[in-house]
């Protein structure tokens, strides 16, 4: 097993460091890819072992192999964690610690602004084996104690949320989850674990899309649950071998590599981030930005208390409902381009539909909305291409 890093270690430390034993693999600095399904031994009692999905060692390799230990040892430290369990993808994740925790008859919050793939998994499959999930205000706070019932297994969050970027009050939220008795899961992807981490303000469970910042590179889909709490940890291990929801070597090998850079690609993600919001605001064609690191939008005093940065994924409401002049403008663009996901070095510029998907909020508000990721390339460049697609927008 790897070894864990002194408490003290910073996070770049850890980032390079976590989930590393060299000198178990010749030398070699980056643990090499493993694969492998059967896993042979040379006596009784090891092999009977395998048995137990928890243990630390290699056993079968839907469970544990080199690869996926590396990882989860790795991901767990940055995450400031006890545990962890990698699945194929964010979806996988999400999907994974939604069916871990409800059974027939039980009940989760969902917040309104969620991630699409988690309103779909609850709306198209959690419904169907007899689970209701409501949705509630993004930013209720510590007023979701009322909607909280005796039956409510599990509470989720996502801050910031998906296309909208309202900042959840999240220890206040953990706090009332806690109380009831029903488990607390952050989808904490924007920010990643350098920019916040979410089981120190009380979370239960923190949930990566891994495919995205922790990644970094657009070639290697994985997701991560982490947690401290020892039964929490064997539930969703237990739940992800149940779907048989593994993590191959490559992908392993890859995640392993993009975690190495993740502090300081998400210090120049921020630094972009920002300093586009702020132009983009100040934009003529703009109505205004969504991103909580720019003061006087929703959610900066809670982005300033319980987050050290910001990512480079943000909206803006255009002063346009002109669907047309809007593909055209994005179209035109040379950097931005349009695609699912985010995260990777690349940046992109999508259209977005906010109010679609709301039951307990409505989504009203004119203009059509862009979701814009900063990538890592200048700054300038960035600008000069994103201020021309804009421009378009509006003649």
């Amino acid at each position: 097993m790897p070894k864990k890093a002194p408490a003290r270690d910073g996070i770049a430390t850890i980032a390079a460091h976590a989930g590393r034993d060299p000198f178990a693999h010749a030398g070699a600095v980056n643990p090499p890819i493993f694969h492998a399904s059967t896993i042979l031994y040379e006596r009784m009692e090891d092999y009977d072992r395998r048995r137990d999905r928890f243990f630390d060692g290699v056993g079968y390799g839907l469970y544990n192999t080199p690869s996926t230990i590396a990882l989860a040892c790795a991901v767990a430290e940055i995450e400031n964690a006890e545990h962890c369990v990698v699945v194929s993808s964010g979806t996988a994740a999400i999907a994974t610690v939604l069916s871990a925790f409800v059974g027939q008859g039980a009940h989760v919050l969902v917040p309104d602004n969620v991630y699409g793939a988690t309103r779909t998994f609850c709306d198209d499959v959690l419904a169907r084996f007899g689970v209701t999930a409501t949705s509630y205000d993004p930013e209720i706070g510590a007023g979701i104690s009322a909607m909280l019932r005796d039956e409510t297994s599990l509470v989720f969050l996502e801050s910031p949320g998906s296309l909208t970027f309202e900042v959840q009050d999240v220890p206040a939220i953990a706090r009332a989850a806690r109380a009831n008795g029903a488990v607390s899961v952050i989808d904490g992807t924007w920010a990643s674990p350098v920019f916040m981490r979410a089981l120190d303000l009380g979370v239960d469970v923190a949930l990566q899309s891994g495919t995205k910042y922790l990644s970094g590179h657009s070639d290697a889909m994985f997701g991560t649950l982490s947690t401290r709490d020892e039964g929490l940890f064997r539930r969703l291990k237990e739940t992800a071998g149940r779907f048989g929801n593994r993590l191959g070597g490559e992908d392993c090998y890859l995640a392993l590599r993009g975690l190495r850079t993740l502090p300081v690609r998400m210090q120049a993600h921020h630094a972009a981030g920002l300093e586009l919001a702020r132009r983009v605001a100040a934009h003529r064609a703009v109505r205004r930005v969504l991103h909580p690191g720019i003061e006087g939008c929703a959610g900066h005093e809670l982005w300033k208390r319980d987050f050290s940065g910001a990512s480079g994924l943000f909206g803006a409401v255009l002063r346009t409902d002109d669907r047309a002049r809007v593909a055209t403008a994005l179209e035109s663009s040379r950097l931005f381009k349009m695609g699912s996901s985010w995260g990777g070095f690349e940046s992109l510029i999508v259209p977005v539909y906010p109010g679609l998907q709301r039951k307990a909020t409505r989504w009203d508000e004119e203009g059509f909305v862009v979701r814009i990721h900063a990538g890592l390339e200048t700054i300038e460049d960035l600008w000069s291409d994103l201020d021309a697609v804009l421009s378009r927008t509006i003649g």
